[in-house]
């Protein structure tokens, strides 16, 4: 099981082309979007399976991590905001940016900490939900204005 994070803002030009192929990789119990590029420093003289994504109107955001996360960022206090917004009244980004940098700051502080949170069976780690937490961060930064969303 996993926690899904999405962003979403009016989109200007609903008639926008959709977006190239793209390259999903699965890493530290996430779900992540790579370059051509880095696909091709990480599995030289491999072919990438790529997906064509009808882009959501609304999506300028998504990120995926597992559940076996969830004690270390209860712990660093980012469970309620990022997996339960809807119960803490978060509704848009900027809302979300103080928790994310305070969570963040937690992490970072203490390592060897979290680190003793990993889940035993090896699915997903301390470096996995920092990366998790950053690029969601960047995220709501980007777009403070958008509407959060999480499925659980």
């Amino acid at each position: 099981m996993s926690l899904d994070v999405y962003l979403a803002i009016e989109r200007a030009d609903p008639t926008a082309a959709p977006s190239a192929p793209r390259i999903f990789i699965r890493e530290a119990g996430s779900t992540k979007e790579i370059s051509r590029e880095e696909w091709d420093t990480r599995y030289p003289g491999r072919e990438p399976f790529t997906a064509l994504v009808d882009d959501d109107p609304l999506g300028v955001y998504s990120g995926n991590i597992t559940h076996n996360l969830s004690g270390m960022a209860d712990e660093a206090g980012l469970y309620t905001p990022m997996w339960r917004p809807d119960e803490c009244g978060i509704t848009i980004a900027a809302q979300l940016i103080p928790l994310l940098e305070t969570g963040l700051a937690k992490l970072e502080a203490d390592p060897a900490r979290f680190r003793l949170l990993n889940p035993a069976n090896g699915w997903g780690n301390y470096e996995g939900l920092v990366d998790f937490t950053r690029d969601y961060l960047a995220a709501c930064c980007k777009y403070p204005q958008a509407t959060v969303r999480a499925w659980r």
